[in-house]
């Protein structure tokens, strides 16, 4: 599904470049469980940014589904990031004048797709996501644990196959952050490639694929048949 050939990005800072990203060779399978962890300025975030299709690399390839992606136009790479990628973010990111459903449905909006469809679609996501009882209300009425709920059924709403998830959990309580990890286990379940950037050791050794990041470039790859059970 994924695969990235020695992929770069140096930025400028002041009159120093500095290598974000060196060389980075990298497979990811339709379906895998993936967590990405590492100290600040050790590359995640920008990794994540590459995948997601939001950054260029400034040197190497990047194909998704078997297309280049840095050589498309920005218009080409942005439907296809709407078309195959959806993305979790720690800050939620929601519409605050939105509801909970409406901040669902804004991408089936976006879209073009009719009043029907995305009501449609919307009742399935948020039966899924638990949440057709906050349907009606607005972020600032919802718990945290809640709005990265909302945040997950609009980032899965297009149908996408690969779920970009940036330390998900990040502002959440401990039992906000377990209900979080296991819809999100949930979806992978059901066949959606997750790739997880986080701190929380605990929540990157649930995945079946653990990346360590230093210096811009991946130390170790390590692959684990887990029981998610047990954890």
């Amino acid at each position: 599904m994924i695969s990235l050939k020695k992929l770069s990005r140096e930025f400028q800072v002041g009159d120093s470049p500095v290598l974000a990203l060196r060389n980075i060779d990298l497979t990811i399978e339709a379906g895998e469980y993936v967590s990405i962890m590492g100290p600040s300025g050790s590359g995640k975030s920008t990794l994540l940014n590459m995948l997601g299709l939001i950054d260029r690399p400034s040197d190497g390839e990047y194909f998704l589904k078997g297309e280049e992606t840095s050589v498309l136009s920005e218009s080409d790479r942005a439907a296809l990031r709407r078309a195959h990628i959806g993305f979790v973010f720690q800050a939620y990111h929601l519409v605050p004048r939105l509801t909970a459903r409406e901040n669902i449905e804004l991408p089936l909006m976006l879209d073009g797709v009719s009043r029907a469809e995305r009501s449609s679609r919307a009742d399935t996501v948020m039966q899924q996501l638990n949440l057709s009882d906050r349907a009606h209300h607005l972020p600032n009425q919802l718990s945290g644990g809640q709005r990265q709920r909302v945040a997950i059924g609009r980032s899965i709403i297009m149908h996408p196959s690969l779920l970009l998830a940036d330390e998900p959990t990040g502002n959440l309580d401990s039992r906000s952050g377990q209900e979080v990890t296991a819809l999100l286990e949930t979806l992978n379940a059901a066949g959606l490639t997750l790739i997880v950037v986080t701190h929380d050791n605990h929540l990157g050794q649930r995945a079946t694929r653990q990346l360590s990041m230093l210096d811009g470039e991946i130390a170790h790859d390590t692959l684990r048949d887990i029981d998610l059970n047990a954890h």
